[in-house]
């Protein structure tokens, strides 16, 4: 029986015009550099795999986000996406972090067809629930994505939506199983869903039972909120047994304070860890003027920035390894999920794991007020 990649392949090579952008051997993205280093997934910072940390985890502390595959502020070629997969695996990284909502179904589609072929058991897979695409050939760009998307949605965060959002997240992504299930955007601030409170009590009732079952069931290992708001993970934490919660935006070097305080406390006390999501500030704290997914930067933030950035250089490190290793300090911190958008930013983001920061930095940070006391630094795991 023909398998997909070799289909592929020979599509490509048979000249299919109208489709060969999309069908990149795998050996064509790796020689884009050539010279690359290969790193096995052991160089990166290991969760204990003794069963005495919270929750579900990973093998590794870090992990891949796809958000920039699903062509996230501008539209990425598909070389470009299968060079920077490429790149992540030559790296190490063995988790992928996805959704329907990045890209409308492209981000999956293209995360996809790089795993097609390897061993399952190699990898950890985790995608979202709570929006269903339908096809619509009208539609274009759309808020964050770019492109001709081909896809519309519609918000379900029920028993049966969940059910049927990972069945169609399986086929796009071309694999039988997910490792983590994520209920996506479920928060008073995406101002894109109608009534937090009713869609909320849906869930409560819906999503969250059903997610239990499919993890008793052995379909999915652990699920949780995938949100930027801390009170719907709270609320879940509340009302159900997650055991791992993907919290975005709000552990970072700029604002951590909160998640200290409200969050990782009661993961901890209820056994479920924490990834976190946009630990770079969508590119803030890799020296883009954007904070999270828009053009106004807060007030003080360039300054905060700017200083940081002098005290790790004088400590002999850089701002983006400070801040994806400041992300992943925490034991409760199952791991940190930067995207990139191409090979290179995938090969600088893993290598900043797996650099060494001199404690006196983070000393520093402490003194002059940039970090909060309390703030886990001492990167646990690291090889």
């Amino acid at each position: 029986m023909t398998s997909r990649r070799h289909f592929l392949r020979t599509a490509a090579l048979g000249g299919f015009a109208g489709a060969a952008a999309w069908f990149v051997p795998r050996a064509f993205a790796a020689g884009q550099d050539a010279a690359a280093t290969r790193h096995s997934p052991d160089s990166m910072p290991a969760n204990p795999d003794d069963g005495s940390a919270a929750g579900y985890r990973p093998a590794t502390k870090y992990g891949a986000g796809g958000t920039q595959a699903g062509n996230m502020f501008f539209e990425t070629s598909d070389a470009t996406v299968e060079a920077m997969m490429q790149a992540h695996w030559d790296a190490g990284v063995r988790y992928f972090d996805t959704s329907p909502w990045y890209g409308l179904g492209l981000s999956e589609r293209r995360v996809g067809h790089f795993l097609d072929g390897r061993p399952r058991g190699d990898y950890v897979l985790s995608s979202k629930v709570g929006r269903l695409l339908t096809p619509d050939a009208s539609m274009d760009s759309h808020g964050i994505w770019a492109g001709d998307l081909n896809f519309d949605y519609r918000y379900d965060y029920s028993a049966a939506g969940v059910r049927r959002s990972v069945e169609d997240s399986l086929q796009r992504l071309g694999v039988p199983s997910l490792d983590m299930v994520f209920i996506h955007d479920l928060a008073p601030s995406n101002t894109d869903l109608d009534d937090y409170d009713a869609q909320l009590k849906i869930a409560i009732e819906g999503a969250m039972p059903e997610l239990t079952k499919m993890r008793d069931e052995g379909l999915i290992k652990g699920w949780g909120m995938g949100v930027n708001d801390i009170e719907p993970a709270l609320a879940a934490l509340e009302h159900a047994e997650p055991n791992v919660i993907l919290q975005a935006t709000r552990y970072t070097l700029m604002n951590h304070d909160d998640a200290l305080e409200r969050l990782f406390p009661v993961c901890e006390a209820q056994d479920c860890s924490v990834v976190i999501g946009a630990p770079l500030g969508a590119g803030f704290l890799a020296g883009k003027n954007r904070w999270l997914y828009g053009d106004s930067i807060p007030e003080g933030y360039r300054e905060k920035r700017a200083r940081i950035e002098s005290i790790a250089k004088a400590h002999g490190t850089d701002l983006r390894t400070a801040a994806l290793q400041f992300t992943a300090a925490p034991a409760i911190v199952s791991a940190t999920i930067p995207g990139a958008r191409n090979a290179q930013q995938a090969r600088e983001n893993a290598a900043s794991m797996r650099a060494t920061i001199d404690p006196a930095f983070w000393q520093a940070l402490k003194k002059e007020g940039l970090i909060s006391e309390s703030a886990p630094t001492a990167l646990a795991g690291a090889a």
